[in-house]
């Protein structure tokens, strides 16, 4: 099995580098903010572009990651809201579980439901361990998977969480304040999660400013995905990414 994009994951959070993921929901953007926010991409030199959303409606799934690769190198990683957004135009997808709730269905249920069609696909398999994070206000993944937050002044909790997913074989976790979070995920959290466990570790939601990508990084990040505030505001992706190259020689630590 194809393990190039893991590896590369792998050998960035040895060195120390971190890395950019620009998430889109192909329900929100339309042809023209599609171009130019993979234009950007391109120029910012983002390490990733995640495609996905908790609710798809608009039927362009595979016609968003068309458009995506014809205009970039960038390896698209599918962020599935549910079985039915596999595709073999992109490069890998996150195969998750939403560890952090006891919704069955979203812990093995719909996996169960993707494995053969994934074992048949060229995609590259990533095994996330998804944590949903309380962000300030209720959010379309926490309504749609019909599951509570983890508490965003309980990091002890959402530690022992994510050890018992990489205990379980995971092999990265990402903790998400979801679509629209009012607040980013605290690096108290991050800090705490980033202490107990060894795989890599991806931090989303509520990032909106440079500076919140800078202190996810400094507690323990090993990639930061951007997905709602650069749909806004088109120059946080290029924002982040310089403030990631500023960096990049220096410990986030």
């Amino acid at each position: 099995m194809n393990n190039s994009i893991y590896s590369s994951i792998l050998s960035n959070k040895k060195s120390g580098k971190k890395q950019l993921a620009v998430l889109l929901d192909p329900d929100k953007l339309k042809r023209d903010a599609l171009a130019k926010t993979v234009a950007l991409a391109n120029k910012s030199e983002v390490d990733f572009i995640f495609v996905g959303g908790s609710l798809l409606v608009s039927q362009e799934f595979e016609n968003t990651i068309i458009e995506i690769k014809k205009r970039t190198k960038i390896p698209v990683v599918i962020f599935p809201g549910s079985p039915l957004q596999i595709s073999n135009q992109a490069n890998a997808i996150l195969f998750l579980s939403l560890i952090s709730g006891r919704n069955a269905d979203l812990l093995i249920g719909q996996q169960i439901v993707a494995a053969p069609y994934l074992k048949a696909s060229s995609l590259e398999i990533l095994p996330t361990g998804y944590m949903l994070i309380d962000s300030g206000k209720p959010t379309t993944a926490q309504y749609i998977s019909n599951t509570l937050p983890i508490p965003a002044d309980k990091p002890d909790i959402a530690a022992c969480t994510a050890l018992a997913g990489e205990m379980l074989g995971l092999k990265l976790i990402y903790l998400d304040g979801g679509s629209g979070a009012k607040n980013p995920v605290s690096a108290e959290m991050i800090r705490k999660v980033r202490q107990t466990i060894s795989v890599p570790l991806i931090v989303g939601g509520g990032i909106k400013t440079p500076e919140n990508a800078y202190a996810a990084c400094k507690a323990g990040a090993d990639i930061i995905v951007v997905g709602n505030a650069a749909e806004k505001d088109f120059s946080l992706i290029k924002k982040i990414s310089y403030m990631f190259e500023t960096n990049r020689m220096k410990e986030f630590t």
